[in-house]
């Protein structure tokens, strides 16, 4: 009987041990089903995702030209200039006290330019002439030199914090957002506030930053061409030609890399501040739009280039003129003109950047030009 007693439990101990091992292996099995039900299900809804994209190349297939090619009908280069410059003054009770508020904010929490730094422009300029022996270079020429030197600084400090670096990036994110809220519901025929645009623009701002970093990380081409460049005049890389010719189309690689890349993107900061757009979908949706049609864009680009460098010099040249003139009197000479000048410029050039390309992004997507040019009042 003590045998088979002993035999019995040995027997249980077997059994029990068994069926714990097919619990186990049951509870693996499910696991492994859940997990790969859980990745057919997501790689179902990338092909779902993936077929609605607009894709105009496929890998290792001929690309027919009727295939690729995207037509796109937008007003002319000038037309598209001269009507950004219509909705804004159109609508100018709004954009005026906004470029207030942003040149105040500016001057508050960046700094302006100090007049003691202008000096030092003007003294420079001075000495650098005596030493050429061409004497006085004239007020014009003189002028337009100040305006190339100082244009970078955008009437701010150089002396600004890593602070006040984040307070410039949120102030342009602010003219931005609310340039894009105030022309959308103009253009739908709405009456609204500045007010309404300073406190419900601001909603996709989380959104509008993280395109913006996306936008950062798409321009490591361009910090590698850097870095690159100048590791390559400290060593005289350059100084071979067949280096440099090597260099040269390295560096074209990268910037065609780069300009690929963020001509989406500057859409995508369009499209993101539409109400419920999230960041990724609004990269995807911008990244459809320039499918076939980044050249015309980056035409666009140059051209609103050209017409801000004419817009700049035809704006402060006369006004450095005139700063040049008044500073012979001693009451006018702590007083900052110019780089107020150049700050209130500066927010102006971001209102209509704003504007040239949200309306570029209308454009884009199938509006009337007339709907546009005849705006609702």
């Amino acid at each position: 009987m003590v045998r088979k007693t002993s035999k019995g439990k040995k027997a249980g101990k077997i059994s029990k041990a068994s069926k714990d091992s097919k619990a186990s292996r049951v509870s693996k099995d499910s696991k492994a089903s859940k997990v790969g039900s859980f990745l057919k299900e997501k790689k179902k809804v990338w092909k779902e995702n993936r077929a609605k994209r607009v894709i105009l190349h496929k890998s290792f297939r001929r690309s027919y030209r009727e295939d690729y090619k995207r037509d796109l009908e937008v007003p002319g280069i000038m037309h598209h200039l001269f009507l950004s410059f219509k909705v804004i003054f159109k609508n100018w009770k709004l954009f005026l006290p906004l470029i207030v508020i942003a040149a105040v904010m500016s001057v508050v929490f960046v700094g302006l330019m100090s007049e003691d730094t202008y000096r030092q422009f003007q003294e420079i300029l001075d000495e650098t002439s005596e030493q050429m022996g061409t004497g006085d270079i004239g007020n014009v020429a003189k002028a337009g030199l100040l305006l190339i030197s100082t244009i970078t600084t955008g009437g701010l400090s150089g002396e600004s914090s890593e602070a006040a670096m984040v307070f410039f990036v949120l102030i342009f994110l602010i003219i931005w957002l609310s340039t894009i809220f105030i022309l959308r519901h103009r253009l739908a025929g709405h009456k609204i506030k500045l007010r309404d645009a300073l406190y419900n623009a601001m909603t996709p701002l989380i959104s509008t930053f993280l395109v913006f970093v996306v936008a950062v990380f798409q321009c490591i081409p361009i910090f590698i061409l850097i870095i690159v460049y100048s590791a390559a005049v400290q060593t005289e890389f350059l100084a071979t030609p067949f280096y440099a010719l090597v260099f040269f189309i390295f560096a074209a690689v990268m910037l065609l890399l780069s300009g690929y890349l963020l001509s989406s993107s500057l859409m995508a900061f369009v499209a993101v501040s539409a109400p419920g757009l999230y960041p990724m979908k609004a990269l995807n949706t911008a990244s459809d739009l320039m499918a076939g049609r980044r050249v015309k864009f980056v035409l666009r680009l140059i051209a609103l280039l050209l017409a801000l460098a004419v817009i700049w010099v035809v704006v402060m040249l006369p006004l450095i003129i005139f700063d040049l003139a008044m500073k012979n009197f001693e009451w006018t000479a702590g007083i900052p003109f110019v780089p107020i000048c150049l700050l209130v410029m500066t927010c102006c050039t971001g209102v209509y950047v704003t504007a040239y390309l949200y309306l570029y992004y209308r454009f884009m997507l199938g509006y009337d030009t007339k709907e546009v040019s005849d705006e609702k009042k």
